[in-house]
């Protein structure tokens, strides 16, 4: 017979669930389950689930191809409990665990139906290997799916939380930007920068580059890219923190910064941005 048509599998799962649910309960348990991260309560209703669906899925004899359409409840459910793994700590190897730990019961259950035809029982094993090394490879496939969707979720809230827009006064902002730049995060300062030049109605935007440890031709450009956005929406930029070194540099580079104004310090900005904006700073009488 060819993989899958006239199998066992469908009937010893069908014969033996309850006996195979908690054999397989008891198999991840031993195996040094993390009952920390997963009730048993838990695990016992996702084994239970997982028994059902595989059970349904089975009864179409296509026990080689999980990415066919009976096997769609499968997929979105190991996927559910990937991602939900993936966010309690569990490792892939963890993970990937839940389906390959089905194997013994599983087998153990084939030996006892097929004891007497070693033939019929080596080819049942292998369909069951097979099918079984699917499923796993795509809980890990789901789980590592899941852990970069959190990574990259991560990164893009790092990014906001690193350009925050300040508002120092009325019609002022400040942009401290601390680290290098790329092109990602450039483009999520800008966009955190125009939008609170609309929000505000700000005139005067003070760049702080005091925190950015080196600049290059990359980043000369992304902050021309950004004073130059800035004056579209009708706001002019002050760029502080240019240190000896980073002037030095961006002569070196050959740098066109002719008509951005640059101060020293974020201090320096500030004062000449109340000096435009018509403010006036002085010390009370004592």
């Amino acid at each position: 017979m060819s993989l899958g048509d006239q199998s066992r599998i469908p009937e010893i799962l069908k014969k033996y669930e309850t006996d195979l649910l908690q054999d397989w309960l008891s198999e991840q348990l031993s195996t040094g389950s993390r009952k920390n991260l997963s009730k048993e309560t838990e695990l016992r209703e996702e084994c239970r689930e997982f028994l059902e669906l595989l059970r349904k899925a089975v009864q179409g004899s296509n026990l080689t191809n999980i990415q066919a359409p009976e096997w769609r409840d499968v997929r979105e459910m190991l996927s559910s409990i990937s991602r939900a793994r993936s966010l309690k700590g569990f490792t892939p190897t963890e993970t990937a665990t839940f389906v390959f730990s089905f194997k013994q019961p599983l087998f153990t259950r084939l030996r006892q139906e097929l004891s007497q035809n070693p033939t019929a029982l080596a080819e049942e094993i292998w369909i069951g290997t097979a099918l079984l090394d699917q499923l796993g490879l795509w809980t890990t496939e789901s789980y590592q799916k899941a852990r970069d969707e959190v990574i990259m979720r991560q990164q893009e809230e790092l990014l906001e939380l690193s350009t925050p827009v300040v508002k120092l006064w009325d019609g002022i902002l400040a942009l401290p930007i601390i680290g290098t730049l790329d092109s990602g995060r450039t483009q999520v300062m800008m966009e955190s920068l125009l939008q609170k030049i609309v929000e505000t109605g700000s005139d005067i935007a003070i760049i702080d580059i005091t925190g950015v440890p080196t600049v290059d031709t990359l980043t000369a450009q992304h902050l021309l890219k950004t004073v130059t956005a800035a004056r579209l929406m009708g706001a002019e930029c002050i760029i502080s923190g240019i240190r000896p070194q980073i002037a030095q540099t961006i002569v070196y580079l050959g740098v066109d910064l002719a008509d951005v104004t640059t101060k020293g310090t974020l201090a320096d900005a500030f004062a000449l941005a109340l000096k435009r904006t018509g403010f006036t700073i002085s010390r009370p009488q004592t």
